[in-house]
C-alpha cells in the first residue's frame, strides 16, 4: 500500500512502519528511548512523522538491527547532539522545493550510510579528545 507522497510530506505511523519494516509498537517504544524523535500529534493522538523523523528512525533501525548497537549504545551516540548533528543535514528542508523523484532503489540506504559516517566521524573526534 505504498502511497506516492512528496518527500517532504508528513507520514502516518502506518506509512513509516511499512517503509521501515518495523511494528508500530517499536516506533512508539523508540520515541520513549530517543528524545530526538518528536512526531506531530493530533488532538486524537495520531502521530505524523516529519521527513527528518523518518530519516532518524531509519538511522536508529540501521544502528540497532544491522550494526548491532544496543539501545544504550545508540543513546550514547546521540547524547548531547542536535538532530542536525546526528543526521548531518539541514533540518526540515524547504517543503515547497521542487523535487525530482529518485529512481535509485538504494537512496535510503545511501542516506543512512551518510548519517552513519557522520556519527563515526563524531565518535572518532570524541575518542581523540578523550585521549588527550
Amino acid at each position: 500500500m505504498s502511497i506516492n507522497k512528496s518527500k517532504s510530506a508528513f507520514r502516518s505511523i502506518a506509512e513509516v512502519t511499512e517503509d521501515l519494516g518495523v511494528a508500530p509498537h517499536v516506533l512508539r517504544f523508540w520515541e520513549t528511548k530517543f528524545s530526538q524523535i518528536k512526531p506531530m500529534k493530533t488532538k486524537s493522538a495520531r502521530r505524523y512523522y516529519r521527513p527528518d523523523d523518518v530519516e532518524l528512525l531509519s538511522l536508529i533501525k540501521e544502528l540497532l538491527y544491522n550494526r548491532r548497537y544496543t539501545i544504550e549504545g545508540v543513546q550514547k551516540l546521540f547524547k548531547n547532539r542536535t538532530l542536525k548533528d546526528i543526521l548531518g543535514t539541514e533540518i526540515q528542508k524547504d517543503f515547497f522545493e521542487e523535487e525530482t523523484p529518485s529512481l535509485e532503489p538504494n537512496s535510503l540506504t545511501n542516506a543512512v550510510q551518510k548519517a552513519v559516517n557522520n556519527l563515526t566521524e563524531i565518535k572518532n573526534e570524541l575518542l581523540a579528545l578523550a585521549e588527550k
